[in-house]
Formats: structure tokens, C-alpha cells, sequence
């Protein structure tokens, strides 16, 4: 049986957990800033994790990670 291929688009945007969820930055924090108030800045740094509704669909992308 040969071995599944990682999604790289996927690997680089998100981490498993010890526990198995999956962590993911927050979007919107890339460009156009000045528009965006310091604090919304602030909480954008901070990554989140995945939906319940996402998480089967991208551990299936990252089976190794």
C-alpha cells in the first residue's frame, strides 16, 4: 500500500496538537493595516484552531504531521 502524500498548500498553514486538534493562523493580518485598529492588530497575531466542521477535512490533507 503506498504511502498518502501531505498537502503541502496545507502542511504550511497548519499544526496538529499533542491532543489532535489543529491550529491555524488568522486571516486579514497581511496587508492593508492602517485602516485597522491597533487591538483588532493585537488579537489577529494570536492563531486559533479549526472549526469542528473543518478539522476531519484538514487532518485528511496532513496525515503526518
Amino acid at each position: 500500500m503506498p504511502k498518502m502524500k501531505t498537502h503541502r498548500g496545507a502542511a504550511k498553514r497548519f499544526k496538529k496538537t499533542g491532543k489532535g486538534k489543529i491550529k491555524r493562523a488568522c486571516a486579514f493580518h497581511s496587508h492593508l493595516l492602517s485602516s485597522k485598529t491597533s487591538k483588532r492588530k493585537r488579537r489577529l497575531r494570536k492563531g486559533g484552531y479549526t472549526s469542528a466542521a473543518d478539522t476531519a477535512k484538514v487532518a485528511q490533507l496532513i496525515p503526518y504531521k
